[in-house]
């Protein structure tokens, strides 16, 4: 006899995300995936200026914001042929380095991490073998007796007033947690201190783009102009602030983020064997050193892995009608003229909301027919993984030194072979090491960005081809990019100098995606299969392997759905 776990909604992410597992024996048989969101965004962007969509994809999300809108600026920029200064390609990069850093290290510490740190536990050790455990690891200042045993005090208010605040509603003391006290008040104390950290180095993004979280960017280069003098400009006083932030943040990564990873990592060696899921991997590759053009320069290498076979590389061509496409077969949304099967390539897509089937509210998903607002995204016909286990896959198997440098340095550490990163353990140390190499990256363009200015190269933006009377009269684009959680592109196409067609495939779309016609589960499905459950009223093991992905539903989906919602958007698409 089976057992239908339903978690909903899963939480500590960013969105509306609803697990519906079934148990069988005490393992996952089988599982679901539903956006519980309805998507909509491209339909606000119909008609209007392709300058101006950078401004509405930002604000997808909260949290993803600057990839968005690197991406819908790339997406124009390519439609228009327009090649930006180096300055603001070295601009771009470091903002998008700094993303990486604080994205990761928030992922990590505040969603991911009391998957797998019990809170609680670490009332009870102590506090002198909690400072010998933290010296061990790293030389961060911050690991006195007297440090952890203010911070266990702190704590214990906590809990004894049965207000646990932030900690509340943590599945404390199930058997899944495995690591001793000490380690858990180590962990519990990096929590707190990167709360503190991660406002600083967001900092940057304010200083390049005006503001955070959603940090201005232009069509045709940077919001920002270079003047070492000008008290308005960025100018030698700002340029210095955004060196040390950098070099703070590659601090933090190497002597609080990464310890504890490898710290944490071995007391888990059996989660090396669950949750890979998938055996495909998609990377559209970022960051530019000779231009978007030049794909080959990317520090991130494009390309797809399939059935885990490291000695092949595939190409991408994301402007290949027969590469991406998008399915609805299980999801709320009809093609032109009712069709539901058959994949659209995005220059094609359509987004609307004239389904009429069965939706929410439920008690149980109808996984019989359509159960998500998601669309499921295909390679050449395959389910996907993406994100930072795939970039440094892809990497590591493109032979980028960097990147086979510290994912063998990794391995070497937690003496674990490569099959290792095919799980959730796997995919957790992947975004701890691509973190470090982003840290190191964003100084690299940081130093470049200073020497241009040193040679007197201060441009950043050209107005070439800014003006529409310039442009052609069908014109149609994709801007690429790697946000943290994976591949993500914006296709649009522009007719009469306005936004006929506008759709962004991201990186939770491909893998929190429902299944697609041929029944294959995507990534978050698939990575479930066969994971023990030991208490279905607690299942920690089930948002363990989710988190690991580091889910974002509202850039999968972009608008709440409410029954006078879903009547205005159908009369604007009508």
């Amino acid at each position: 006899m089976s057992t239908r776990i339903v978690v909903d909604p899963v939480t500590r992410i960013e969105g509306h995300l609803r697990i519906e597992a079934e148990v069988k024996d005490g393992k996952i048989i089988d599982a679901w995936s539903a956006g519980t969101m309805v998507r909509g965004l491209e339909i606000i962007l119909k008609g209007r200026d392709p300058r101006d969509a950078w401004a509405f994809c930002e604000r997808v999300c909260g949290v993803c914001t600057t990839v968005h809108a690197l991406a819908s600026v790339r997406s124009v920029e390519d439609a228009l042929d327009i090649r930006i200064p180096p300055n603001a390609e070295l601009i771009r990069n470091i903002m998008f380095c700094s993303q990486y850093i604080h994205d990761h290290v928030v992922h990590f510490y505040h969603l991911h991490a009391l998957d797998w740190v019990d809170v609680v536990s670490a009332l009870k050790a102590d506090p002198a073998a909690t400072s010998k455990l933290a010296q061990s690891v790293s030389k961060w200042p911050k690991s006195s007796p007297g440090y952890f045993s203010d911070l266990q005090k702190r704590l214990t208010k906590f809990v004894e007033s049965g207000q646990l605040g932030i900690f509340a509603n943590g599945y404390w003391g199930h058997p899944a947690f495995k690591l001793p006290p000490e380690a858990n008040l180590m962990a519990v104390a990096h929590y707190l201190e990167a709360l503190e950290w991660q406002k600083e180095i967001v900092k940057v993004h304010t200083i390049f783009g005006g503001k955070n979280p959603h940090p201005n960017y232009l069509v045709g280069g940077a919001p920002c102009s270079i003047n070492l003098d000008e008290a308005n400009a960025i100018n030698a006083e700002r340029l210095a602030f955004v060196g040390q932030t950098l070099q703070r943040g590659l601090e933090f990564v190497e002597q609080v983020y990464i310890p504890d990873v490898l710290a944490v990592a071995p007391f888990y060696l059996d989660w090396a064997g669950l949750g890979g899921g998938l055996e495909n991997y998609l990377c559209y590759g970022d960051l530019p050193t000779n231009g978007f053009a030049d794909v080959k320069g990317f520090k991130f290498p494009r390309g797809a892995i399939l059935g885990r076979n490291l000695n092949e590389v595939h190409a991408v061509d994301p402007k290949d009608d027969t590469g991406v496409q998008e399915f609805i077969d299980n999801s709320w949304y009809e093609y032109e003229g009712g069709a539901i099967s058959g994949g659209r390539h995005p220059w094609k897509g359509e987004t609307n909301l004239k389904y009429s089937g069965p939706k929410p509210p439920y008690e149980h998903l109808d996984v019989d027919q359509k159960y998500s607002w998601l669309k499921t995204p295909r390679w050449k016909g395959h389910a996907m993984e993406v994100g930072p286990l795939s970039r440094m896959l892809v990497g590591y198997a493109s032979g980028n030194d960097a990147i086979k440098g510290a994912v063998t340095d990794t391995l070497g550490a937690l003496k674990a072979p490569a099959s290792v990163l095919f799980s959730t353990l796997g995919r957790t140390a992947a975004r701890a090491i691509e973190s470090r190499l982003a840290a190191m990256w964003g100084l690299e363009f940081f130093n470049q960005l200073l020497a241009n200015i040193k040679a007197g190269d201060t441009r950043t933006f050209t107005k070439e081809k800014w003006e529409p009377s310039t442009w052609p009269a069908e014109a149609r684009g994709v801007g690429c990019s790697e946000a943290p959680r994976g591949a993500l592109a914006h296709w649009i196409v522009i007719k009469d100098q306005k936004i006929a067609n506008y759709q962004l495939v991201v990186p939770s779309t491909w893998n929190a995606s429902p299944r697609d016609g041929k029944g294959q589960r995507s990534a978050y499905e698939a990575s479930l299969i066969g994971t023990p459950v030991h208490d279905p009223q607690q299942p920690l093991e089930i948002i363990r392997t989710i988190h690991s992905f580091d889910p974002c539903l509202a850039c999968a989906v972009h608008l709440y759905e409410d029954q006078k919602e879903i009547a205005r958007h159908e009369l604007l698409v009508k």
